[in-house]
């Protein structure tokens, strides 16, 4: 197992990408905060998933835009598991309205959720890596960053800031054995696209319009982006800082 006995706070970790980042890393031997905003029910189920793999996993409720909740996730953290190797700043929100009807306070929440709360859990889980001389940062951007996209102008520049975010803070943190990474995801098939598709004949039209444009001609699940985070939260990274990786099924290549 590549992440036995590490310790694991993934944010918005109750469903989606998140929850299955959540799962594979119990797999793989880490002990797992399932950080959540409002769905108790499903955070807790995830948890019971990973102790029905033997696992070791708590839920923690917690908005990670506000720095006093980010904050007092990290003390309930140490307190239960003493320790912080990992931390995978998943949590955002993509509403999709045309730019120019996007009010201030809509921009401010997007910026808030997606980068904000990076920088905030970032800054939080420092001082125990600090303490190890070894930890990992693991960012999550969109292929929507390369890409320009209709009616996400805000998306689309909160992703963009999170690569700028790693880089930066890949600087700060390399003489200190800490590694910042970031992986930009492509069209990933999850149960919240789903809900947000609808029909069926609506979902198999956008899908045959992504597969379109990748190299890789099949939708990419959970199961296909996975490996990458492991690796990126393990030893086997240790050289690696201040990169983007972009698990997208060939469909941005720089």
């Amino acid at each position: 197992m590549k992440l036995r006995d590490k310790v694991a706070i993934i944010t918005g970790a109750s469903r989606s990408i998140g929850r299955a980042i959540a799962i594979e890393f119990a797999r793989q031997g880490a002990k797992v905060v399932v950080n959540y905003y409002k769905n108790k029910d499903l955070a807790v189920k995830v948890v019971k998933e990973i102790q029905n793999l033997n696992g070791s996993a708590i839920a923690i409720q917690g908005d990670v835009s506000k720095e006093a909740e980010v904050n007092a996730m990290i003390e309930s953290t140490l307190n239960h598991f003493k320790r912080i190797d990992i931390l995978v700043n998943n949590a955002a929100i993509d509403p999709r309205k045309e730019w120019n009807e996007i009010s201030g306070e809509e921009w401010d929440r997007v910026m808030e959720v997606n980068v904000k709360s990076q920088f905030l859990c970032s800054k939080a889980v420092y001082p125990s890596m600090l303490q190890q001389s070894w930890g990992k940062i693991i960012n999550i951007s969109s292929v929507t960053f390369f890409t320009g996209q209709r009616n996400y102008v805000h998306y689309v520049a909160s992703k963009g800031a999170v690569i700028g975010f790693t880089r930066a803070l890949s600087r700060e943190l390399g003489g200190e054995g800490v590694t910042v990474n970031c992986v930009s995801l492509g069209a990933i098939l999850t149960e919240t696209e789903r809900e947000k598709v609808g029909t069926e004949e609506r979902y198999a039209e956008v899908s045959k319009k992504l597969i379109e444009f990748q190299a890789i001609p099949k939708r990419l699940t959970v199961e296909d982006v996975l490996g990458t985070f492991v690796f990126l939260a393990s030893s086997g990274s240790d050289s690696i800082t201040g990169q983007t990786f972009n698990v997208d099924g060939g469909w941005i290549m720089h």
